[in-house]
């Protein structure tokens, strides 16, 4: 049993624990902001004719600003789409529309719309700048021929509940859309463009991000018809139409530059936990599985950190104070109609797993700000998390069990909420553990 003094203790070296998770998720995702990533990539540059600037994603308006900063008057004219709520105001010389997301709406057609009337004008001696974030699949959307919002709607919600991957998701959306998969570098004709890319996808594929509006698409019809097959979608023969009509396998005078990723945001981590005196491990840039598994795992790590004084658990050879990064995207399957995102799924089910440990905490977030269709960015759970779930009459078992993350996690104190931050490079999950407080006097 602990004395007071030892639980005194805890609770205080938890709440500070708290403080450094709160202060390492702020500086990481400042050190990611994308203004500086856009002005970096253009300082050395001289674009040509009157250029254009189509500025896509979650990201799209501090991108938007960062390139007005830099581009001055010799920018004309200019569009940003990006997710409602995401734009900080007006910008001089820019349309600014806000769409849906994770499911597009009308905003997103009328945002392709506007960039297609933009470019349809240009010739060889004008230029596109295309900033591109992740986000852009759902919020800059033309429906092909034959297909209607409706349609692509009612298959992205499928596919949003099946536990598809993105790229998945993204190998099915460029095949009923006429602005990605290439076809919006098409409609630039002799336009020479310049796309600068945050990437929210792993491996930083072009053809996935934002599902490439100016890239040549790597996937083919029967890898779109093995995901319908895979997850048992339901669609009709307009979509299946779709489907089978191949993208271009082509795009010209289109030269990219990769301005940010989850590994320039898992580093920005490790440098932040190290000055809080965590001595950071990248365990990987490129977390992909279920949520609540990658929360079980994440869990199982901490309580062999946390019960094995040694340092030498498991094999991990570190000093503690640690922290144990890991950066990607998790997938959600939906067995619930509860409500929540893959950050919050991923802290619940850790929060089982770290039941009852002392000096550990985890958090899960969107460097974005926002994860799934919530108000929050993710979770930050601890070993007595669960115990306040169900205090509060919140049995987590359950809400695991039916995707109501969020409520969970609302109910014991542990969502985190940010707002959106104006960047857009994948999710980080981090494990802090510190040694437990010694009792000698």
């Amino acid at each position: 049993m602990k004395t007071a003094d030892q639980a005194a203790g805890q609770k205080g070296s938890l709440t500070g624990m708290k403080q450094d998770a709160h202060d390492i998720i702020t500086t990481s995702i400042q050190a990611v902001l994308p203004e500086e990533a856009v002005k970096k990539a253009l300082q050395h540059r001289q674009l040509t004719g009157n250029p254009v600037v189509i500025s896509l994603g979650k990201a799209a308006w501090s991108m938007a600003h960062a390139a007005k900063e830099i581009l001055g008057d010799q920018l004309k004219r200019g569009l940003v789409v990006t997710k409602h709520g995401h734009s900080k105001g007006p910008l001089t010389s820019f349309r600014i529309i806000e769409a849906g997301h994770p499911v597009p709406d009308e905003n997103a057609v009328r945002g392709a719309a506007a960039a297609l009337e933009i470019v349809s004008e240009l010739t060889a001696e004008d230029q596109v700048l295309l900033l591109i974030s992740g986000g852009g699949s759902a919020l800059f959307e033309m429906p092909a021929a034959g297909v209607t919002l409706k349609d692509i709607q009612m298959i992205t919600e499928q596919l949003l509940a099946s536990g598809a991957s993105i790229g998945e998701i993204n190998t099915i959306r460029k095949r009923l859309s006429a602005v990605k998969g290439g076809r919006f570098a098409a409609a630039c004709a002799a336009a020479p463009i310049l796309a600068i890319v945050l990437s929210d996808v792993l491996g930083d594929r072009l053809d996935v991000i934002a599902s490439g509006p100016a890239h040549p698409d790597s996937s083919t019809t029967q890898e779109a018809l093995a995901i319908i097959h895979r997850y048992d979608l339901q669609i009709n023969e307009s979509v299946r139409q779709a489907l089978v009509m191949e993208t271009p396998a082509i795009t010209t005078r289109c030269e990219t530059i990769i301005a940010g990723n989850v590994a320039g945001l898992c580093t920005a981590v490790a440098e932040a936990c190290l000055q809080r005196g965590y001595e950071p491990q990248i365990l990987t840039t490129t977390l992909d599985c279920e949520a609540r598994e990658a929360g079980r795992v994440m869990a199982a790590m901490a309580r062999e950190l946390a019960e094995h004084q040694n340092n030498q658990a498991g094999g991990y050879r570190t000093k503690l104070p640690c922290a144990l990064i890991m950066g990607g995207e998790t997938v959600v399957h939906l067995t619930g109609n509860g409500k929540g995102g893959r950050n919050q799924e991923l802290a619940l089910a850790a929060a089982l797993g770290m039941e009852g440990l002392a000096n550990v905490v985890l958090f899960s977030v969107g460097s974005d700000g926002t994860d799934g269709p919530t108000d929050a960015a993710g979770g930050m759970v601890d070993g007595d998390s669960a115990c306040r779930m169900r205090a509060a009459g919140n049995d987590p078992e359950s809400a695991l069990k039916c995707n109501d993350a969020y409520h969970a996690l609302k109910a014991s104190g542990d969502l985190v909420i940010t707002g959106p931050t104006g960047t857009n490079v994948n999710d980080v999950a981090v494990v802090l553990v510190k040694p437990l407080i010694s009792t000698d006097h």
